[in-house]
Formats: structure tokens, sequence, C-alpha cells
């Protein structure tokens, strides 16, 4: 199993930058992929950013270009920077672990509004 914490999450104002993190209880080595989703009230959960155990990313259109996720192994922590936030960008931010048995876990999210 894989416990995962996320941190980060905050109230500010649009225009702002935020970093959340994600800290696993495991080696990250170890996990096949890690990524980001995010939930807004009454909206579908998203994915947000996705990086692969060979260090590639990828982003949603909404996110590209103002998001970066990054993985410190070192640390075991996934991160995800935000920048030029936006009132759309709010929601309740989620780190997620895919194994290579196809198991799946969630952290218990972060909460982010931009105003």
């Amino acid at each position: 199993d894989v416990q995962l914490v996320e941190s980060g999450g905050a109230s500010v104002q649009a225009g702002g930058s935020l970093r959340l993190s994600c800290l696993a209880s495991r080696s990250t080595v170890s996990i096949s992929r890690m990524a980001w989703f995010r939930q807004a009230p009454g909206k579908e959960r998203e994915a947000v950013a996705g990086i692969e155990s060979d260090g590639k990313v990828s982003y949603s259109d909404s996110v590209k270009g103002r998001f970066t996720t990054s993985q410190d192994n070192a640390k075991n922590t996934l991160y995800l920077q935000m920048n030029s936030l936006k009132p759309e960008d709010t929601g309740t931010y989620y780190c997620v672990a895919d194994m290579s048995d196809d198991r799946r876990y969630w952290g218990q999210g972060t909460q982010v509004t931009v105003s």
C-alpha cells in the first residue's frame, strides 16, 4: 500500500502562485506514475498533471503553461507548482499513485481557493 499526504493548499488571489506537495509513504521510485487531479464544487474530478517513472510529464490543456509537476525521489515527494492562478483553478487537489499492478492510491486532498 501507499499513503499519500498532500499539503500546500491555501486561498490566494488570481494571478498568484502556490506549490502543492504530496508525500508518499514509500519510495516514489517504486511507483509507475504519479499524478494530480482536482475537483471543483459540483464538477467531476479531472486530471491536471502526471509524471511517469521515466520522467515524462503531461498536463491538461487548462493548466498547460501555468502548472509544473515534478518529483523528488530522494524525498518521496511529488510537487505541483501553480502559477498565474485563475478562479477556475479553485477546487480540491488530489495526489494519485499508480502501481505496476494497476492499483491506484489517492491522497485525502488539499483545498485551493482562487478569488
